[in-house]
């Protein structure tokens, strides 16, 4: 890789895969396309850093909002683009989503078309573009008639169809699962996904703890080091070029079980009745008892989704470089103890409405 450029920083996804290129390609030169608004802590983030510069942009607007200097420099110098700029809020508003998902997808598609020394396009999508679908998805399969759980997972569909469409660029796309901590030391920037699990077992720490129905679902979790290797093994990969990747848990565990895991490790004691999810769902339809339990009521659609993501393609490639998803088991204790360490932390937490 000779010239980088990266979108969604200083977001934490962006920040730890500077963070490895950094290791990795050293005389890479990388540039960040940071919002106005997020632009001092990118200054911060990106400190000390001869070869990275910060781009005030917006994935918003035509032409990203770069000056036409700015724009010169970067049809002559990036080969590698990594846009990860997205809206991840499962309650996002419908128009907030579409401008940041769909129009900040198809401007930064344009942009790309116009690097004559592009050698990879990468795009972060998600594997819940499979909507409400059941049963095995697939990764050469985007659209199937489905319909959605909210406006996050309907507008990344429509705008990974976007990139899907494009004639002539080398593109790559990744569909992680939920993404949650580092597998070794539990580093993560939100507490959000499986981690309100933790913030709900917080309140019942001294009570009898409930399982939340009895639900056989797959509950999708990888953690964020694997995207990173992964991401990385297949922007470089020739077996990659307009090719979709589920970064997924090959063996996912229910989502019962991953309950009782966490649940252990947490407090140490396991559930020992099953409440009904229509009773969960009813009680979270109020903000009182959303706000007490800290959980999003939306989150609650993630831990029932029966299906299961095949990997194929991306075992395929990764297998060549020795990159493979751990197992649950093998990170649940690190995940737990940094949130147990971290969990008054307000940068960390999810403002529940």
């Amino acid at each position: 890789m000779n010239g980088c450029f990266i979108t969604g920083f200083p977001g934490f996804l962006a920040s730890m895969l500077l963070k490895e290129m950094l290791k990795l390609y050293k005389e890479c030169e990388f540039v960040l396309l940071v919002h106005p608004s997020q632009i001092e802590k990118a200054k911060d983030l990106a400190a000390n850093r001869p070869n990275v510069r910060l781009f005030t942009g917006d994935i918003t607007m035509a032409g990203l909002r770069l000056s036409p200097e700015q724009t010169d420099w970067l049809k002559n110098h990036i080969t590698h683009v990594f846009h990860l700029a997205a809206v991840y809020d499962l309650a996002v508003p419908e128009q907030i989503a579409a401008n940041i998902n769909i129009t900040g997808t198809r401007n930064i598609n344009a942009f790309v078309k116009e690097l004559p020394h592009l050698a990879r396009y990468v795009y972060f999508s998600t594997a819940y573009v499979s909507g409400k679908r059941t049963g095995l998805i697939k990764e050469d399969e985007l659209d199937a008639g489905q319909t959605f759980k909210n406006h996050y997972e309907s507008t990344k569909f429509a705008a990974e169809k976007l990139v899907a469409e494009l004639d002539g660029v080398p593109y790559t796309i990744i569909r992680p699962g939920v993404v949650v901590g580092h597998s070794k030391t539990g580093e993560t920037i939100k507490f959000d996904g499986p981690y309100f699990i933790m913030r709900f077992l917080d309140k019942l720490r001294y009570v009898p703890v409930p399982y939340l129905g009895k639900s056989e679902a797959l509950f999708n979790v990888v953690p964020f080091d694997y995207i990173i290797d992964a991401t990385l093994c297949l922007a470089e990969s020739d077996d990659a070029v307009n090719k979709v990747f589920h970064l997924t848990d090959p063996s996912p565990y229910e989502s019962r079980k991953l309950y009782r895991m966490i649940c252990e490790e947490l407090i140490g004691k396991a559930p020992s009745w099953t409440i009904p999810p229509a009773v969960v769902e009813f009680m979270l339809s109020f903000s009182f008892f959303r706000r007490f339990f800290k959980v999003e009521k939306e989150a609650l659609e993630y831990f029932r989704c029966a299906c299961q993501y095949d990997a194929a393609n991306t075992s395929k490639v990764l297998v060549k470089a020795g990159v493979q998803c751990p197992d649950f088991k093998d990170y649940v204790s690190s995940m737990v103890a940094y949130y147990k360490e971290n969990r008054k932390d307000p940068e960390k937490l999810v403002y529940i409405k």
